[in-house]
């Protein structure tokens, strides 16, 4: 193999690695974006200042207004859903 081709596939290789491992880490944060995004409204304790942060009657108009069913929810819920619609966890 001539040292032009040889350059030109180290080359390669070495985009295609460093894409690879970039893709990976994009992967990991994300990963662990939405794992944060679960636990935080996994109960309603480490939840429970943003649920608070709306009066029920606008949070309730707001998410019907997105399409988000209310009826027989929890709060929580209801929250949880209008921020994945809104933007979700990987919006950061």
């Amino acid at each position: 193999m001539n040292d032009g081709r040889r350059q030109f596939f180290t080359r390669f290789f070495l985009e295609q690695a460093g894409k690879t491992l970039a893709g990976f880490r994009a992967g990991v944060k994300e990963a662990r974006a939405k794992a944060d995004f679960e636990a935080f409204f996994s109960d309603y304790e480490s939840s429970y200042a943003l649920t608070l942060a709306y009066p029920d009657d606008i949070l309730l108009d707001a998410a019907r207004k997105e399409g988000i069913p209310v009826d027989g929810r929890e709060k929580n819920d209801i929250v949880k859903d209008l921020f994945l619609k809104k933007g979700g966890y990987g919006s950061g």
